[in-house]
């Protein structure tokens, strides 16, 4: 069976996501929840968090979904 090319995103909290941790480098493909603090409909960037961290992720490939910020939101994306 021929391997697929999208990766199904390795589970890991916002606080792991920091410049020396082994997931946070160029193509990873990660699986994030946090809760929706800010989202632009200008920019399509979504800012989430998790305790004090924070992760900006851009939402523009998404259609019709409606934000509500406060709600949680786990997102399958890749640096």
């Amino acid at each position: 069976m021929a391997s697929s090319a999208i990766k199904s995103g390795t589970l890991v909290t916002l606080a792991e996501l920091h410049s020396s941790s082994p997931f946070f480098k160029d193509g990873t493909s990660l699986r994030v929840t946090g809760k929706l603090q800010e989202y632009s409909v200008e920019t399509a960037i979504a800012t989430v968090a998790d305790g004090s961290a924070i992760l900006k992720i851009d939402t523009q490939h998404l259609r019709d979904l409606s934000f509500r910020i406060g709600s949680m939101y786990r997102f399958i994306c890749e640096l």
